[in-house]
């Protein structure tokens, strides 16, 4: 018997599993390792400033404080004995290399200037300077430097949330789960394709992209469905990329550094492509294409690693967190599209924290919302 049981084991999962032990709910956290998981398949650019969807006032409130929660949970974690998290933070430059990306830069500059209070203010390079910083970029016409970006491995730091969490008293298993159980309007557990049974109170549905799924049992519509995005691992000889700023052109692409030469560039975001996480010569071609628009520099890199995964995008753009409503002790936890390993941390933490009855969800995240606009209509 446990207090809860956790649906999924990525970096959304894991955090809810970490906090929910933490405050010391007795959890297990189920996770049946999906090829194409968000998680394992995201370049990790930390930064609400810099995003294209930073006009989103909503959405840009709740990612400067999932941004801004990272420091805090690093730290937390190094204090637990667990440093190897992958966090750094590293700064972006943003280029506009044509002529055609300048209004976008000029959008985004006046969009930082107007929340100073939020953010730190941007600095204007000298495209040569840019290029001194990050010396594969072609030069652009307008490049500036925003100091609070950092970068995260989404897998390495998922792992870190389980590892600490065990010492906490969670529990970590293998498992397909195909039913949530409910007598009446309690949650009561969950069972496995296997036919095993885990009983609990509360359960958490955390299964990103896959997690529509549940949505006929718990009598709620959960309006998420897969996008695919590919990305590329490079490895530049002779390179202190360590060092290196993240880099963020204008037409939804990046190229993030890692130390030993390593940098990753993407990502594609097709719609409409189903349960298929498959590599394709198409999406190879369009991220490579774009890095070498923006870093010609990055023609001798050698491809050491090609990823896909399908991320969790939910019909308005905002992430599904809290719980469902007519069920005593369902809860979700999905929908953060491409900025799951930004945000996810943080969602975890809420989501944990209203079950532990120490904290609450915004109720503009509920999957209440989905009804009310349907009424609207």
């Amino acid at each position: 018997m446990y207090d809860a049981v956790v649906v999924g084991g990525g970096i959304v999962g894991s955090s809810i599993g970490y906090h929910l032990a933490r405050a010391g709910v007795n959890t297990v956290l189920l996770d049946r390792n999906d090829e194409g998981r968000a998680t394992t398949a995201g370049a990790g650019v930390i930064s609400a400033a810099t995003s294209s969807r930073t006009a989103d006032d909503d959405w840009f409130e709740f990612a400067t404080d999932a941004v801004g929660y990272y420091p805090e949970l690093v730290s937390q974690l190094e204090r637990e004995g667990h440093s190897d998290t992958s966090y750094g933070r590293l700064g972006t430059i943003a280029v506009a290399i044509e002529t055609d990306e300048l209004e976008s830069y000029d959008e985004t500059v006046a969009r930082i200037d107007s929340r100073q209070s939020d953010l730190a203010p941007v600095d204007e390079l000298d495209p040569a300077a840019a290029v001194d910083r990050f010396p594969p970029l072609a030069e652009p016409k307008r490049a500036f430097h925003h100091p609070g970006a950092a970068r995260v491995n989404g897998d390495v730091f998922a792992r870190a949330l389980r590892d600490a969490g065990r010492e906490h008293g969670l529990t970590t298993m293998t498992g397909d789960v195909t039913e949530v159980r409910i007598d009446g309007d309690q949650v009561t557990g969950v069972e496995t394709a296997s036919g095993s049974r885990f009983d609990a109170e509360h359960a958490v549905i955390a299964g990103g992209a896959w997690s529509s799924s549940f949505g006929e049992q718990l009598a709620v519509e959960i309006p998420v469905t897969p996008k695919r995005g590919q990305i590329v691992h490079l490895e530049h000889p002779n390179a202190d990329t360590g060092t290196w700023p993240i880099v963020k052109a204008f037409r939804h692409h990046y190229i993030v550094p890692w130390p030993d030469g390593r940098l990753v560039v993407g990502a594609t975001r097709e719609a409409g492509v189903g349960f298929e996480p498959r590599i394709t010569a198409g999406g190879i071609h369009e991220v490579l294409e774009e890095a070498l628009r923006v870093a010609p520099g990055l023609a001798d890199a050698t491809v050491v690693d090609r990823r896909v995964g399908l991320r969790p995008v939910c019909t308005d753009g905002m992430p599904v967190l809290g719980a469902v409503p007519d069920i005593d002790g369902a809860f979700l936890a999905t929908g953060h599209g491409a900025t799951g390993l930004m945000i996810g941390p943080y969602s975890g933490k809420l989501v944990a924290d209203r079950i532990a009855d120490t904290g609450s969800v915004p109720d503009r995240f509920s999957v209440t919302r989905f009804e009310d606009s349907s009424e609207t209509k």
